[in-house]
């Protein structure tokens, strides 16, 4: 319309109201008084009565920029009730987005919802699996492309969903790293929602941005997990490390990801000697490889192999003997609000938490008797409720540590099923690696330091381990 206004070939324009020409203000004040009178066209709105012809000062310089502000309010108060609603789902765990991300659909009986997709859920689950293999992003994207796997985008299309990205860049969208990594770091396969994560600038641009990350809504449990909430954590960690796999190889050494610089906490890198048809693997500190400082900390490749194998003989029986904890828990049908008081850490908590409400609730009478001013009363309060804050909510954590634990328990989290068949571990590899550990640190004089996984969850089960019965008689007393 506007191309033909400024070609000379309209003279006027005729709308139903002024809303209908557009809601903002400003512009609709622009076309109305400055645009359509520069080119000489006419102007009429219908039902609010209005005709540039006819229209006298008072109506064009008062009535109009009323009308028009209001029809400006009037979207405006729409877009908050919206944002409103829309927050209000979001926060319930409900799915409000066009499109259900890969590897999932929307229920049949509730849009809101998320339900596994069959086909496209198990290249999830392989996507993870060669993540935590060790393979890279580049070289996972490679093998979807070579089995002829539908990248996400394609897989929409052929299923009918009018899906469009501004990521395609060609025609046919193949699978690339960019969109394994988008998968590998999304929280909802391991049945976390997350929303909420872009917005608008505001009502009348269309432009998002990037919201915090703190600002996300999440919420737990909304849908089924396609992959372990400990396998998904584990794939953040090989995320953030050089895992490329060596020359003529798709997939990184045993340790890649995991093993690191007892000092400087930077990712150890393997290096292959060949002398006389022998061949000699050791790993060595990147920093003092590049000379800028650190030592060497060599080690062997057998000799550190050798070091974690014999830990994990001694730790795995432990563990299973722990894990036995939790099934007697279980057997015994204890209710969570019996075992939730036990951990000495949630024990120390409340004594403090109890000191603090006790300390706040004395400041009034303190206040009262004129044993302290009423400036020194607002400050202690300021500081005795930030105290207690903290401790409350450092509290809900360790509650919903001991909860995660008491309902799921550590042998979901660490795939321990397959273990149970096996009492010992007869040979190490990646996955008995990933299953049971999370960090391996170097130091110098071949010093190997070992962090397990779910290790909070394994010291809560053996302070349990204790006296189960006599802690369980005094939640019941």
């Amino acid at each position: 319309m506007m191309s033909d206004i400024e070609a000379g070939s309209v003279n006027c324009v005729i709308v139903k109201d002024l809303s209908r020409l557009g809601r903002d203000y400003i512009e609709a004040g622009r076309l109305i008084q400055k645009t359509f009178p520069a080119f000489h066209v006419r102007f009429i709105a219908v039902t609010d009565h209005y005709d540039s012809r006819t229209a006298d000062y008072n109506t064009k310089s008062l009535v109009l920029p009323v009308k028009n502000f209001i029809n400006d309010s009037y979207c405006r108060d729409i877009s908050q009730k919206v944002k409103s609603h829309q927050k209000i789902k979001r926060e319930q765990g409900k799915f409000i987005g066009a499109f259900a991300v890969y590897g999932y659909r929307k229920c049949d009986g509730d849009k809101n919802r998320l339900c596994p997709d069959g086909y496209a859920a198990d290249i999830v689950r392989k996507i993870f699996a060669w993540k935590l293999e060790g393979m890279s992003a580049l070289a996972i994207a490679q093998r979807l492309n070579e089995l002829g796997i539908l990248s996400p985008m394609e897989y929409k299309k052929a299923h009918g969903e009018k899906f469009s990205t501004s990521f395609q860049t060609k025609p046919a969208a193949k699978w690339s790293a960019v969109a394994v990594n988008r998968i590998l770091s999304n929280e909802v396969y391991a049945g976390v929602m997350v929303q909420g994560k872009y917005e608008q600038v505001n009502y009348k641009v269309k432009k998002t941005v990037v919201k915090p990350e703190k600002d996300w809504i999440r919420v737990e449990g909304t849908h089924e997990a396609i992959i372990s909430h400990e396998d998904y954590e584990m794939a953040q960690t090989l995320s953030g490390v050089d895992i490329r796999a060596k020359n003529g190889s798709r997939r990184a050494h045993l340790f890649s990801g995991i093993l690191f610089c007892g000092d400087c906490k930077e990712p150890m890198i393997r290096r292959v000697n060949r002398y006389k048809g022998r061949e000699k693997v050791y790993f060595i500190c990147p920093t003092r490889n590049k000379s800028m400082g650190c030592t060497r900390h060599s080690i062997l490749e057998e000799e550190l192999k050798a070091v974690v194998f014999q830990v994990l003989q001694a730790y795995v029986p432990l563990f299973l003997d722990v894990c036995g904890q939790q099934e007697y828990i279980r057997r015994t049908e204890v209710r969570f609000e019996e075992i939730a008081g036990v951990g000495k850490e949630i024990e120390r908590l409340h004594r403090e938490q109890d000191k603090y409400s006790e300390l706040r609730a004395g400041l009034y009478e303190d206040l009262k008797t004129g044993l302290i001013t009423e400036a020194d009363f607002k400050s202690f309060r300021s500081i005795y409720e930030k105290q207690y804050e903290e401790i409350t909510d450092a509290l809900r954590k360790q509650e919903k540590l001991v909860k995660r634990l008491f309902c799921s328990g550590i042998s979901s989290g660490v795939k321990l099923k397959k273990f149970r068949e096996e009492m010992e571990i007869t040979e190490l590899n990646r996955d008995t690696l990933l299953c049971f550990i999370s960090r391996i640190e170097v130091y110098e004089e071949k010093k190997v330091y070992v962090e397990f996984r779910g290790k909070e969850e394994f010291g809560k089960m053996a302070a349990l381990k204790e006296d189960p019965e006599a802690k369980v008689r005094e939640g019941r007393a």
